[in-house]
This record gives C-alpha cells, structure tokens and sequence, in this order.
C-alpha cells in the first residue's frame, strides 16, 4: 500500500459535509436508542450521546470525535460505529464531533483560528468550555478513545496514558490495525519517543503544561486508561476509517471481556495521571 502523495505541508485530501455527518449521527443515534444531549453552546449544532448498559456494573467507555476540522475519518468513524451498532455490554458516551466549525472551514482550528485540543486546562474556547461542561458531571470511565488523523505519519500509531495496573489494548490495536494499514515505523512522532512500532506512552507534567489536550484533561480528571488513535491521512479515506474502526473494537470489546462474569467496580477507576506529577 502507497501513499497517496497529496499532503506536503498540511493536509490537501477528502472533505466532508459535516452537517450531514451530523444529521447521520443523530439519526442513527435514535434508531438505535441511545439518549441525545445538545452540547453547550446551542450556536454550534453539537450532540453528546449515551448509551446505558441494562446492567449498570458493566465498564464505562468514552469516545470523541471530530476535533480537527481537517481529520475527515474521524467524525466519519464515529457515524459509522453508530450505524452499525456492534458493541459489547457496556456503558456507553460517545461525541461524534466537538469542532464542527473547523470541518466547515476545513481547518484544524475552530472558528478563532485556536486549536481546540490545547484549550483544556483553562479553556477559552466555547468548544472546550462546552464540552468539559458536559464531561465534568459524567462518570468515571473505565476507557476513553479520541478518534484523530495525522497527514504527516506514514501509518497508525497511537498515544497511551493509564496506571500501571491498567490492562493495555495498545499492542493489541496496532496488531488488529496492521491488517488494514501501515503501522507508523519512525522512532520519534511529533518529537516524542516512539516506545514500539505505533506505540507512543508520553511522560506528562501536567501542572508545568499550560496547553492541555483533551486527553490529558480526561487522564487527570475522568480516566485510569485512555487512547489517541492516529490514523495516516495520506491513504485513502475508506482506510482509515476502518483503521479507526478496527482499533475502537478492539479495545471495546477487549475491556468488556475483562469484566465478564464479574461486576465493573465503578470506585475503583483512578486517573491516570497525577496533577502534581
């Protein structure tokens, strides 16, 4: 499999319309009855969803989507997980698209022209307001999963954050995602230490970093577990929505098998990463 060769200096591939992937998400969401919440502000046409298991003591697992107006598999990815509909026995929230403004525009920044996913820790932005406005009240999730793309990486790999009893699905992702496409083989992504092919376990001080993304605020406030997954923008569109899509299965299913047979226990999620680290 060959790059396409079209993203020199930013990203020149597919676009979307995101209202219509939206539109989807919603009516996908109902077919399939899971309970619709507009998110804040109501300017911005956004939706958070949830899903409840009919046991309450099974794991919570979160997903997003959508952050980069310039990452198209991402919020697709998500619409496509709606309406297929195969999860496990879980706990489900799911936002399909936080920066729709930026897929409007095409663009990874939001309207303002700021990266929503550095706005977490003092956000400023109405889209990260918004969206921790929402999260704050949730629970603790047992799993979350950002859907993103990168137009500069020659194939997956994905960011890891969880405490050290936390089973990881990392090696088993990149594993599934390799039958679909290349796996990132660089030694440093982004300036950060590639631990093993596709695999990126980052060392955060969080209180020294004033741009936080969403990922780090969910390891500090809402997360033991938690994954970026980084699909190559380079290849085809189909691809990496199923490399997207492979990777989320993946670790969904294999964080409900945990808990087969026994009881998720909700008190004993703690964040990933310490504040004061």
């Amino acid at each position: 499999m060959q790059r396409l060769g079209r993203n020199a200096g930013g990203y020149f591939g597919e676009v979307i319309d995101i209202d219509r992937v939206l539109a989807g998400c919603r009516e996908a969401a109902v077919r399939h009855e899971w309970t619709i919440e507009d998110l804040q502000p109501e300017a911005l046409h956004r939706i958070a969803l949830r899903r409840p298991s009919k046991s309450p003591d099974r794991p919570n697992l979160y997903i997003s989507a959508g952050m980069h107006g310039d990452e198209p598999a991402s919020p697709l990815a998500a619409l496509r997980l709606l309406e297929e509909n195969l999860w496990p026995d879980a706990n489900l929230w799911l936002v399909p698209v936080i920066n729709p403004v930026g897929y409007r525009r095409n663009t990874r920044e939001n309207g303002d022209r700021v990266d929503v996913n550095r706005d977490y820790r003092n956000p400023a932005t109405a889209e990260a307001k918004g969206h921790i406005d929402w999260l704050l009240p949730q629970p603790l999730f047992h799993l979350t999963l950002l859907l993103h793309e990168d137009w500069e990486s020659n194939g997956f790999y994905c960011y890891e954050l969880h405490r050290p009893e936390a089973e990881s699905f990392a090696e088993a992702m990149v594993e599934a995602v390799r039958a679909v496409c290349p796996i990132e083989t660089e030694t440093v992504v982004d300036g950060r230490e590639v631990h093993v092919p596709g695999i990126i376990r980052p060392r955060h001080a969080p209180a020294d970093r004033p741009d936080w993304p969403e990922a780090l605020w969910l390891g500090v406030h809402k997360t033991g577990l938690s994954y970026t997954l980084e699909a190559p923008s380079d290849w085809p569109i189909p691809v990496r929505v199923e490399a997207l899509i492979t990777a989320v299965r993946t670790a969904v299913f294999g964080m409900a098998r945990q808990y087969e047979g026994r009881p998720a226990d909700h008190r004993a999620i703690r964040p990933a990463i310490e504040l004061t680290s």
